[in-house]
């Protein structure tokens, strides 16, 4: 490959990569559904959105 040059590489999620994000989540929002205090309740939702907004944009 010449410098300057890019290559794109698409990676697709195996089945057990998909069910281990969406473990990890569903933690995550148990976790903040147990949360008796609504301020951090709202703080892990806050991380969980900002998480997956991340994911969405990489």
């Amino acid at each position: 490959m010449r410098p300057g040059n890019r290559v794109l590489v698409i990676m697709g999620m195996t089945d057990k990569q998909f069910q281990s994000y969406v473990r990890f989540l569903l933690d995550a929002l148990k976790e903040a559904k147990d949360e008796p205090s609504e301020d951090k309740r709202n703080e892990k939702l806050e991380k969980v959105i900002v998480n997956l907004q991340a994911t969405l944009e990489d």
